[in-house]
């Protein structure tokens, strides 16, 4: 196999200080005994698209878990090194989780509407965290947010209606205006495409482009062909290790790292 080194690992599409929404610093995740992330570090720009690609296996959702301390969820898993969101640990100790993940929203790869309806899928997170003083202020964050979604036109006449019974695409677009309900300052994609077809992913990658106006959006996909569609920036992950981060169009056209050629090129993975 190739030789993974420090000085390989190019950043040629680093970003400056200022710019940064998330700063890694020497992350290593471990599942048990095995180490699944090793020793990376990476910054993530505000109002960016970044993607994660590399073969499955490799750790990129691994890695984008723990960016809302997902991880926290599986008792053998370990973290280790400083991420911090806007200049704060999010693994120090007195951080509270539940504002955290509203703060960095997910979206899953399968489609999860809850089995409520269209409204109050959206209108869950706002009321828990107390965003809405009263029902109108309620109704206008969740025309808003399916808005935003790409759903509103869709599905305002039915809002009663259980999400469940919308198609794969409407429930992923749900999903999306329900994390946005909660005004999260970043938004974390775990192959939202995957389980949908050429047409939903089509209006899926549309709402990223306008969503990254307002957010900060980190997508891992297995299609290369997404992540240079949607990304400014694309990240290579190869077993564990954050091999090389760029500009998405120098990564795809002159990548630095000969493991990162070899998987853009499909000699593996």
């Amino acid at each position: 196999m190739k030789k993974i080194d420090r000085e390989s690992r190019e950043t040629v599409g680093a970003i400056t200080s200022s710019d940064t929404r998330i700063s890694c610093r020497n992350v290593n995740v471990f599942y048990g005994e095995k180490q699944a992330i090793n020793d990376l570090s990476l910054d993530i720009g505000n109002n960016e698209v970044i993607s994660f690609i590399g073969p499955s296996g490799c750790g990129k959702s691994t890695f984008l878990r723990t960016l809302n301390r997902m991880n926290d969820t599986i008792p053998s898993c370990k973290v280790e090194g400083e991420i911090k969101i806007d200049d704060k640990d999010i693994y120090h100790r007195d951080m509270d989780v539940v504002p955290l993940r509203a703060q960095v929203g997910m979206v899953f790869q399968k489609p999860n509407p809850f089995p409520k309806s269209i409204y109050d899928n959206v209108a869950y997170g706002p009321r828990i965290h107390g965003l809405a003083v009263n029902k109108t202020e309620l109704d206008e964050i969740v025309q808003n947010s399916l808005i935003k979604a790409g759903l509103w036109e869709e599905v305002k006449d039915r809002l009663d209606e259980p999400g469940t019974g919308l198609s794969g695409g409407q429930q992923q677009r749900l999903c999306i205006a329900r994390t946005i309900a909660v005004n999260p300052e970043v938004i974390l994609m775990d192959e939202p495409c995957s389980a949908l077809d050429p047409i939903a992913t089509a209006k899926i990658e549309q709402l990223i482009a306008e969503l990254k106006e307002r957010f900060t959006i980190v997508i891992v996909t297995h299609s290369m062909q997404q992540a240079a569609r949607v990304s400014q920036r694309t990240a290579y992950f190869h077993m564990g290790h954050l091999i090389e981060v760029g500009d998405t169009n120098q990564i795809f056209t002159n990548p630095v790292h000969p493991l990162t050629e070899d998987y853009i090129t499909g000699r593996f993975g």
